[in-house]
């Protein structure tokens, strides 16, 4: 009801239907389109099965002898995560109704004819439409200024040339930068897991370091309490460095989404000239954003807390000196008690 209400409301309905026919990954008309569960978008089959493979590297295909149990598709336009079975893309449902609404607004753009849009003008020559672009100084420019103006002596090319490659090549920056936030996405993931189990270990020492304590808990409840809060600060330094981290990774995800955002709504331009006005400047954002920011990680074993158990098998009187080092200060106190009992013995020695 609201899609039918949207195309009276429209002045012009058929270019409102195309753009609802748009994949927004190559930004063609829909090809064998297939619907993303549960979210209901649609993706061409190609382009959502390159995504897939991208997020997947080392997923077979249903045409390998090797069998595998699918893997995780992230949607491009809502970021809606669905676990694919092994078939992969290729389980995903094909929407038929798509299709015959493609095949129905084909026939009929065949039958109209073509409407002339809006047509950006050259400023120096205010009668004449921009249709040429200049090589040499990679702008959008018209006959005038080729022939008698400042381009005079450029190289120049068809517009709708120049138009249609650089409008594919915006196009392939969109899909690696797609990839690289998965991949940032992926990052995420893993430190939001290193941050929870980094939270149970340090819970387990805890636990076992207040077993041990309770069992001589008059003498010990000091050293107890100190213990604890050494743990408690070595756990507080760790995951203040893993949320710094996801806030970086975040904020970089956010950045690359909001360019991708204007990307597809440049793409969304249907004039050749006003969308190369910006398209140079726009690529480059792209290129040097999907490069990424060389940023932290945790090293292996960061989430262990290993070095805070403790061996409480000692004797009364050596409780007051319980640490999470103790070896030396054990030693001295045999040697002590050794001297002791050789002291003694030659005493006893000498009265015989």
């Amino acid at each position: 009801m609201d899609y039918k209400s949207s195309l009276i409301q429209d002045g012009n309905p058929m270019e409102n239907l195309e753009k609802q026919l748009i994949c927004p990954i190559c930004l063609e008309m829909f090809t064998k389109p297939v619907v993303i569960l549960p979210c209901q978008h649609n993706l061409c089959r190609k382009c959502a099965n390159d995504i897939f493979q991208a997020s997947n590297p080392y997923w077979t295909s249903r045409g390998s002898s090797v069998s595998m149990s699918g893997g995780r598709f992230r949607c491009p336009t809502c970021r809606h995560e669905v676990i694919m079975d092994r078939h992969g893309v290729y389980g995903l449902q094909r929407n038929l109704l798509v299709e015959n609404i493609i095949d129905i607004y084909k026939q009929e753009c065949s039958s109209r004819p073509l409407q002339k849009g809006s047509h950006p003008m050259c400023k120096e020559h205010e009668d004449e439409k921009i249709n040429i672009y200049c090589l040499t100084c990679e702008m959008p420019t018209c006959s005038m200024c080729k022939v008698f103006g400042v381009h005079k002596a450029c190289e120049v090319a068809p517009l709708q040339s120049v138009f249609q490659g650089q409008k594919t090549e915006l196009n392939n920056c969109i899909s690696m930068l797609v990839a690289g936030n998965d991949r940032v996405q992926t990052i995420i993931t893993q430190l939001e897991e290193s941050r929870r189990v980094t939270k149970e270990n340090s819970h387990q020492v805890k636990e076992e370091l207040s077993q041990k304590f309770d069992t001589l808990y008059v003498i010990l409840d000091e050293k107890k309490s100190e213990l604890l809060q050494r743990i408690t600060q070595e756990q507080e330094e760790k995951l203040s460095f893993i949320e710094a981290l996801i806030q970086q990774y975040q904020e970089q995800l956010d950045k690359s989404t909001k360019l991708v955002e204007t990307a597809i709504q440049s793409l969304d331009e249907p004039g050749g000239a006003t969308f190369l006005l910006t398209a140079k400047q726009l690529i480059k954002s792209i290129v040097e954003a999907s490069k990424g920011c060389q940023l932290g990680k945790t090293e292996q074993g960061f989430e262990n807390m290993d070095c805070f158990t403790l061996d409480l098998e000692y004797i009364a009187d050596a409780l007051r000196a319980i640490d999470f080092g103790t070896d030396e200060e054990e030693e001295e106190f045999i040697e002590e008690d050794q001297e002791e009992e050789d002291s003694t013995e030659g005493k006893e020695e000498g009265r015989q």
